[in-house]
């Protein structure tokens, strides 16, 4: 269905009906809140998802990968929904904001005591533009 919808974007655009950039902005995927991941995790849960922030903390070098820690303001620390972890081989530095997109894993058991409610796996840090 994705497919289709960037498909139509596209040939509406080249009939002239509206511009390229508008109907690619309209194909741009969701940016999510990191409140709003924690919330509805579940729902989704194996889809891949797109959020933007700040680097809090990045620990590099666990078993190949970084887990960096993003916050973009949402949530609150006493509820534990404000902090996002992406499991990644690329990384940043604390301060740095980013975008950061991968797939959602729901009670990921990493062994070793480190269990995650909401980690986004495979992901991507990238500068925030």
């Amino acid at each position: 269905m994705k497919l289709q919808s960037i498909a139509l974007a596209g040939l509406i655009a080249t009939l002239g009906f509206l511009p390229l950039t508008e109907a690619a902005a309209q194909a741009k995927p969701k940016m999510y809140k990191v409140e709003e991941l924690h919330k509805n995790r579940e729902a989704l849960a194996g889809k891949t998802i797109q959020a933007q922030g700040k680097v809090v903390k990045a620990n590099n070098g666990i078993k190949g990968y970084n887990f960096v820690h993003v916050q973009d303001g949402s949530g609150k620390a006493d509820v534990g929904n404000h902090n996002l972890i992406v499991r990644s081989k690329q990384t940043a530095n604390v301060g740095d904001n980013v975008i950061v997109s991968g797939t959602v894993l729901v009670n990921k058991d990493m062994g070793a005591g480190y269990f995650y409610p909401l980690l986004i796996d495979e992901g991507t840090v990238a500068p925030k533009k």
